[in-house]
């Protein structure tokens, strides 16, 4: 009771200083005048002791009432006076706190109105619900159905949420990735000259703007004349404007921004700007729609200015472990459009439609069979070629549709396949190849009689061979049914570490419902062809050396291993061979055949001291074939120039083969095909990487077809290619900065196919990427330019995702993952 007495005469004391006769009013305090209550004037030091009295019984009644009060449900603790104004009005006067449940006010002054269930804040009105906070000037709010309206405010709220999409995939550049912001999280920050809440979590913002970088001077902003903030879902903005640290960029009739909690959120990614020789001023927009956790949707269009609109769909689902696919559709519709030429003249491109269909799945049916399908198709190999930004995809002329059920029964596995491919020569020329539908059934290696020494295998393939050759508007169609069975049985010698036998005895049987005839011309008239396929395969023996290089306490050891290697092949007689319609390795078998094998392999393996693995550093192998029919070395699957209409030779070319992988971020390929009866190379390829971290990756590939006067296949120099390709990423540790450089230069005809560069920048809550690209299209025959220069610029936003348009642009595709 002493100290209650002691502090309310302290407040007395205080209410004087306030007060003063002829003083400066109500809100008056002594911090304000400099003065200190031990420097009161006398008079007010010496009051008469009946006036203290009655001043100590007051405060004592307001201090009971300011420590715990409920004014329409919210309870007031921390106000410095309390006015009762009427029965159902009180004023709070001060540096007041408010709490209404699970918001709190803090201001200069508040009223409620205990009838009305009303509560107005005015001056440094500061509003906080659960991490969402506003700070105002004046505030109206309904404590009952907790909604009101802010004047001159600005809120923020915490996100915790990862982008909406990640669309561009891991090998494609730009901000796509929500670790290119340091990994922090973005938040939300709105203002405007009125901020109404109207939901639990629900806000209008009229005449004002929204960014998710909470800085000083944000770096960017969407202003706009209304906008709608859903915390944990969305913000919607109409008539809004787009501004980079205060310049208008773009304008957006209508912005969805996901602000969700989910790491994905519904709403419109990022648009994308290019320019093209061909297309000319490009647009790219994307809507993201999150179906559920497992699936989800992307909706594309995309703007031509020279050419015309493009509209694509991708749906990406997941259903459990090893059950995933997508499907991608785009559809071009281009309107006739002028280019000018070398002469002068104008070169018209007619309108055309066309579309592309890409997809891939996986389904697991049962835990043990497993159905996959793929879908690769375009319409237009011309579009194909003129229009992807992807070197890669740019030179692919096969489009191909399949499906697979497989399983496995016992030692039994069964495969059911449905494919369709077709290659193009030129526009109007293509083979089409597949099995239609094709069934393999296969008994896994087994034990014969319980025995180690003898193991048996059997397939068996029942294909229906689709095979059409198209010369518009010509069509030859080579499809027929074939049965193929093979048993075969293995004898393994394994004794020796130095020294190891394989041993084989086949025998195969092959059925087809076509044949030729004595002509050559495909006849409906079937064929068998029974024959034996004994071979061995030896290597060895080995020899090994071992050195130990000294320097640390556990020495490093090198083992140097060298493993010669002898195959021996005979096949018996097939005299059905030139009645066998050829289209592929199966059917082109040559009998009466010795082939013999050899060659030699050198391994380097590098030990580091103490208990490291061992790794192989080096391996350099060469070999050759000897064939006692020499039409057999123009079928022989294992090498390279096979099937390339050389003449029949009894040796195959020499087989060279290096690889290097001297540390575990370099590796190095080198392969080599050369001929020994003329001395030359035929094709020669190299290609190495280097990963080093995450801020630099680098490929390169060289590969060359030579020319050869006097071996056919090789004479004809419209055949022959030499090209030099390089891939490098750099970036950052941070990811703040990156790039990319690729180029594919024609060295045998001194120009470059294409060049590609890529830059990008990512500050904490923002980021852009640029892209240049020129592609040389001079060789197509059919293209309305002959160099194709190409320019992307995408901004990325933290919080929200970005995307790569159908074709490839910023180094990526939509959909690849």
């Amino acid at each position: 009771m002493a100290s209650l007495v002691r502090y309310a005469a302290r407040r007395a004391d205080l209410i004087l200083v306030v007060n003063p006769p002829g003083g400066h009013g109500a809100r008056s305090a002594p911090g304000d005048t400099g003065e200190l209550p031990g420097d009161l004037p006398r008079y007010q030091r010496h009051a008469p002791w009946l006036v203290r009295f009655c001043l100590i019984l007051a405060c004592l009644a307001c201090a009971a009432t300011a420590s715990a009060q409920q004014l329409a449900g919210c309870e007031t603790s921390k106000q410095w006076q309390i006015d009762r104004l009427t029965k159902d009005h009180a004023k709070l006067i001060g540096q007041v706190e408010v709490k209404c449940q699970n918001e709190t006010f803090f201001a200069d002054e508040i009223e409620i109105f205990t009838d009305q269930d009303r509560l107005i804040a005015r001056g440094n009105v500061v509003f906080t619900s659960g991490e969402s906070r506003i700070a105002a000037d004046r505030a109206e709010f309904n404590t009952k159905t907790k909604t009101g309206t802010f004047y001159n405010a600005a809120g923020s709220a915490a996100m915790n949420r990862s982008p909406a999409r990640e669309a561009v995939p891991s090998d494609a550049l730009g901000p796509a990735n929500p670790t290119l912001f340091g990994g922090t999280e973005p938040d939300v920050y709105f203002y405007g000259e009125t901020l109404q809440k109207i939901g639990e979590k629900k806000y209008k913002v009229t005449k004002g703007g929204f960014t998710t970088c909470l800085q000083p001077k944000p770096r960017w902003e969407l202003t706009s004349g209304s906008v709608t903030v859903n915390l944990d879902q969305y913000a919607l903005l109409t008539n809004s404007l787009f501004k980079v640290k205060g310049i208008p960029v773009l304008y957006l009739p209508v912005f969805y921004y996901p602000v969700q909690e989910d790491d994905r959120a519904t709403g419109f990614l990022i648009p994308t700007y290019g320019s093209s020789t061909i297309r000319g001023q490009s647009l790219s927009n994307a809507f993201f729609w999150a179906i559920s956790r497992s699936q989800d949707a992307t909706f594309m269009h995309d703007w031509y200015s020279r050419t015309g609109q493009g509209l694509g769909t991708e749906y990406r689902y997941v259903r459990g472990r090893g059950s995933d696919g997508f499907i991608r559709f785009y559809n071009l519709r281009e309107h006739e459009a002028s280019y000018p030429d070398a002469s002068g003249g104008t070169v018209t491109t007619p309108e055309r439609r066309s579309y592309e269909v890409r997809g891939t799945m996986s389904q697991m049916l049962t835990p043990r069979w497993r159905a996959r399908g793929r879908a690769d198709y375009f319409s237009s190999i011309e579009v194909q070629q003129t229009y992807n930004q992807n070197i890669y995809e740019a030179s692919r002329r096969q489009r191909v549709f399949s499906g697979s059920v497989s399983g496995a029964w016992r030692e039994y596995n069964i495969v059911g396949t449905f494919d369709r491919s077709e290659y193009f020569y030129g526009t109007s020329s293509s083979s089409v190849r597949g099995g239609t539908p094709r069934l393999v059934v296969n008994r896994n290696e087994r034990p014969l009689f319980g025995s180690k020494l003898f193991y048996l295998t059997v397939n068996g393939e029942y294909n229906r061979l689709l095979i059409q050759r198209k010369q518009d508007p010509q069509i030859v169609d080579q499809s027929l049914t074939r049965y193929d069975f093979t048993p075969r049985l293995r004898v393994p010698f394994t004794r020796w570490q130095w020294l190891t036998v394989n041993s084989t005895a086949a025998f195969r049987s092959t059925y087809w419902t076509e044949s030729k005839d004595s002509k050559g011309a495909q006849v409906e008239e079937g064929l068998t062809r029974n024959y034996y396929d004994l071979s061995s395969e030896v290597t060895g023996p080995v020899f090994n050396r071992i050195w130990t290089r000294p320097g640390s306490s556990y020495a490093e050891k090198l083992k140097h291993s060298i493993q010669p290697y002898f195959n021996v092949q005979r096949i018996s007689a097939v005299d059905v061979f030139d009645r066998i319609v050829q289209l592929d390795s199966v059917d082109t078998v040559v009998g009466s055949t010795t082939r013999i094998g050899y060659g030699v392999a050198n391994r380097l393996y590098r030990k580091p001291g103490g208990n490291g693995r061992s790794r192989e550093i080096l391996t350099a192998s060469i070999g050759q074939s000897y064939y006692s029919d020499a039409r057999a070395a123009l079928y022989d699957k294992y090498y390279r120039t096979s099937f390339n209409g050389t003449a029949p030779s009894k040796f195959s070319p020499l087989s060279l083969l290096v690889r290097s992988t001297p540390t575990d971020t370099i590796v190095a390929n080198y392969r080599a095909e050369y001929d020994t009866q003329f001395n030359a190379f035929r094709t020669m390829a190299a290609d190495g990487t280097m990963n080093f971290g995450n801020w630099l990756q680098a490929t390169a590939g060289w590969s060359q077809r030579r020319y050869i006067p006097d071996l056919q296949g090789f004479n004809d120099k419209t055949r022959l290619d030499h090209y030099l390709n390089a891939l490098t990423n750099v970036r950052t540790a941070s990811n703040r900065f990156g790039g990319m450089y690729q180029f594919n230069y024609d060295i045998l005809h001194g120009s470059f196919l294409q060049q590609r560069m890529v830059a990008y920048y990512n500050a904490q809550c923002c980021g852009f990427a640029i892209e240049y690209q020129a592609y040389d299209l001079s060789r197509l025959g059919y293209s309305p330019v002959q160099q194709d220069n190409r320019f992307n610029f995408s901004f990325t936003l933290a919080g929200i995702g970005t995307f790569a348009n159908f074709f490839g642009a910023l180094g990526g595709s939509p959909g690849a993952r």
